[in-house]
């Protein structure tokens, strides 16, 4: 069987999600335990990654709430980062998009780190639906299990943040992306994108900036040849 598993996934697929997997896991902690460390119980805690499993989303209503800024305030907050999904789903729904229950399964699991992968997998839709499907459920299965450790471990830590575990999903994410900056017009789009991300976030809230990096798109899209357009459009 896992034999069998390795060679549907495939060995350098299967490598880079036990990378992710291990950092989402990290992660998942470090928002189980300052969740409770904030006063959220944790059933709580682990409802909102159950029911909600967006991370980013879930981070920044965290926040918000715990600060004063109130339920409406921290929705919004999760609204707008999640807004992001809506050009996630128009370049890979059609990977999920063949059943009722494939749609409901398919849409919860639509992140950052699913769509990635199966853009990765190019034209080969086989590859690409094997990278969505075990992507998004892995994520899902360890984000969960990271926030009931870090729910449970909550109330014995004073400070999560001080422990670096919020540090530890950007690097992983980071060493996955980075042979992908071998090629001019994806590193210069990616260059593109952090310095709008860095400059608007120093005058608009949350979640914005990084909606405004995808400007950093055009860059690369300048930077194809007339024909790659004609081909893409």
């Amino acid at each position: 069987m896992p034999s069998r598993l390795i060679r549907t996934i495939g060995p350098e697929l299967l490598r880079d999600i036990s990378a992710l997997a291990t950092g989402i896991l990290i992660v998942g902690v470090s928002f189980g335990a300052i969740a409770t460390a904030e006063g959220l119980p944790w059933w709580q805690a682990t409802a909102m990654s159950a029911l909600v499993f967006a991370g980013a989303s879930q981070f920044a209503t965290l926040g918000i709430m715990t600060t004063g800024g109130g339920l409406l305030a921290g929705v919004a907050a999760g609204l707008i980062l999640n807004m992001r999904h809506i050009p996630y789903g128009m370049a890979v729904g059609g990977l999920y998009w063949t059943s009722l229950r494939s749609k409901l399964l398919g849409t919860h699991l639509l992140l950052d780190q699913s769509t990635a992968f199966a853009l990765a997998a190019g034209e080969d839709r086989r590859r690409a639906r094997i990278a969505f499907w075990t992507v998004g459920a892995t994520v899902f299965v360890v984000w969960n299990i990271g926030t009931v450790i870090g729910a449970l471990a909550g109330q014995f830590i004073a400070d999560p943040a001080v422990l670096g575990l919020d540090a530890a999903l950007p690097a992983i994410l980071l060493s996955l992306v980075l042979p992908a900056l071998r090629d001019r017009p994806t590193l210069l789009a990616g260059l593109a994108g952090t310095a709008i991300a860095l400059v608007t976030s120093l005058f608009l809230p949350a979640g914005l900036p990084v909606l405004l990096a995808l400007l950093g798109l055009v860059v690369m899209w300048r930077g194809t040849k007339p024909k790659e357009r004609e081909a893409a459009s």
